[in-house]
């Protein structure tokens, strides 16, 4: 039979020892190990400057460039082969041109009934004294949506990659957003103050005049755009924000994209289909006429705008 033992005797143990060390109430390494500061290594000066001799020695022999045979055969044979590469591509563009069509001949691919549509009934089709803008948004208007999309998800792309999320961090952006510039340069917003207005009305007026003369949604919304980021300039990001903020700017693009995105559908439709186009082209000369030309060109105007002030935003402080 097992007899019970005694504290004292239980204190000897091996299982008293390890429960005990399970239990956290003791750590086995106090008063075994050595447990002092180790004291910080001083290198000798003889041994530091034979180290460092050491060390040059091997980058002299790695990078030698001079006396570098390998390197200096590379160099060689890379100046060489520049030179008979660019030699050769000049060779084959001259080969190339050489079998081009003169100008001005009728048999020219561009000398055909599609630039000829263009310009002898793009007037009475389109509504559009400007027979490029006309272009561009009725017959190829599919190419120019495609184009507003390339720039909607170029957008949506830097957004992804540099947009703030986190409420706290885009708060801080916001206050330190013109840490790297003057905070009231006197010079800048007087001049902010008489131009972007006019900045402004110019771009609009570019946009709305695009059907009529050299212009439209590309040119006035960079136009507006160059204006948004001289107020934001001078200004800064939190007076801007009381007219444009991150939400009507997603409302604004969206919208805009949108907008074109059903006008494009409707005039394919019925213009593929033979359907009857209830959209009137209006009197040619006049503001309001061009058909699907003078919303588009708004739409598109939009687009640009908010999409180059965007980029400034994202790449200046990471926010809106």
């Amino acid at each position: 039979m097992s007899r019970m033992k005694s504290e004292e005797e239980y204190r000897k143990t091996k299982a008293f020892h390890f429960f005990r060390w399970l239990s956290g109430e003791k750590d086995p390494y106090v008063g075994n190990l050595e447990m002092k500061p180790q004291k910080e290594y001083i290198e000798e000066e003889a041994s530091l400057r034979e180290r460092m001799r050491e060390n040059q020695m091997v980058m002299d022999k790695v990078y030698d460039t001079r006396h570098n045979k390998w390197l200096f055969l590379f160099r060689r044979f890379y100046r060489i082969m520049a030179v008979v590469f660019c030699a050769m591509l000049a060779g084959l563009l001259l080969f190339t041109v050489s079998y081009l069509p003169p100008t001005g001949n009728a048999s020219n691919p561009d000398n055909n009934e599609v630039a000829e549509r263009y310009i002898e009934s793009g007037m009475q089709e389109t509504g559009a004294v400007n027979i490029v803008t006309g272009m561009i948004l009725t017959y190829r208007a599919f190419d120019t949506f495609g184009e507003t999309n390339v720039l909607f998800i170029a957008t949506c792309c830097v957004m992804i990659m540099l947009m703030v999320e986190d409420a706290e961090l885009k708060r801080q952006e916001v206050m330190n957003d013109r840490r790297f510039e003057p905070k009231n340069d006197a010079i800048l917003q007087g001049a902010a103050m008489i131009l972007v207005p006019i900045i402004f009305i110019f771009g609009i007026y570019i946009i709305l005049n695009g059907h009529l003369s050299p212009g439209g949604g590309f040119s006035g919304g960079a136009t507006i755009g160059a204006g948004m980021i001289l107020y934001a300039s001078a200004f800064g990001f939190k007076k801007t924000e009381r007219f444009f903020d991150e939400k009507i700017y997603k409302i604004t693009k969206v919208s805009a994209l949108c907008t074109y995105g059903l006008i494009g559908i409707y005039y394919y439709v019925t213009g593929a289909n033979g359907i009857e186009n209830h959209i009137p082209l209006g009197i040619p000369g006049h503001i309001v006429s061009a058909g699907i030309i003078f919303p588009i060109n708004i739409c598109v105007g939009i687009e640009v705008a908010c999409t180059m002030y965007a980029f400034y935003a994202l790449f200046r402080r990471g926010g809106l």
